[in-house]
């Protein structure tokens, strides 16, 4: 006797979503100045950033992380390629649509911590809260990259350290979707760059914010979700970390 439901179309299986990138680059190149004297910052880029992503930019001095990250921030524009933010073209984006993309979505983090002296870590922090939609109160920013015994000191009284978590509090106050880190622990000794890297660890980890943090010293490549590692303005390798190290687990 024939299976009378074996006319019947086959039930679909359950939809399996589709991860979208936050950040989808292809062939981004980027030159500054004209003819003989032009110079190739990055030339022929194709990547894909994804939210919750701990990524790191490798490369030596001029190899073109800091370009890129210029780029991912919406701080400059590229001469040619694909650039997108979330399916928009970002170099397409107006100055206003660009201010609107940087104050709400993006937290900076550069080697300089860039502090009003006058200013308390607290009033540095509120500096941005005040500004953005929806922030952290500049209490809850500090206590995340553990300065919440210190939110009434000026930047004197705190350590290099300290400046740069309060940096980082500052970045994050606004929860960004992305947090772009410039050589974050350039000026710190290793001690107090390890500790500038656990917050950037908790913040990627308990706000699934994308980090990207570009730097010339491989031993971070170990904390990384992916590596990139950047030369001449190419990207030449990707690595994926089948476990990503702690900081605290780093072999300086």
């Amino acid at each position: 006797m024939a299976d009378p439901l074996a006319s019947l179309p086959a039930r679909p299986g359950p939809a399996v979503p589709v991860r979208e990138p936050v950040f989808h680059v292809r062939g981004l190149a980027r030159r500054y100045g004209e003819g003989e004297a032009a110079v190739t910052a990055l030339a022929g880029v194709d990547l894909d950033l994804y939210a919750g992503e701990l990524i790191v930019l490798l490369g030596a001095s001029g190899s073109g992380k800091s370009t890129l990250l210029n780029q991912l921030g919406g701080l400059d524009s590229p001469s040619e390629g694909v650039l997108e933010y979330r399916g928009a073209n970002l170099a397409a984006f107006g100055e206003a649509e660009l201010t609107v993309f940087r104050r709400d979505a993006v937290g900076f983090v550069f080697q300089a911590y860039n502090l009003i002296p006058s200013l308390t870590a607290r009033e540095n922090v509120a500096l941005i809260t005040e500004i953005c939609r929806a922030p952290m109160v500049p209490e809850e920013a500090l206590a995340l990259v553990g300065l919440a015994d210190r939110m009434n000191h000026f930047p004197a009284q705190l350590s290099g350290g300290e400046q740069q978590r309060v940096a980082i509090a500052r970045a994050i106050a606004k929860r960004p979707e992305v947090l772009l880190c410039d050589e974050p622990t350039g000026a710190l000794d290793v001690r107090t760059g390890i500790t500038v890297l656990e917050a950037v660890e908790r913040i990627n980890r308990e706000l699934g914010t994308l980090a990207v943090i570009i730097t010339h010293n491989a031993v971070m490549a170990d904390m990384a979700d992916r590596i990139f590692t950047l030369s001449d303005g190419r990207i030449v390798n990707v690595r994926a970390n089948t476990r990503r190290a702690a900081a605290r687990e780093l072999k300086w």
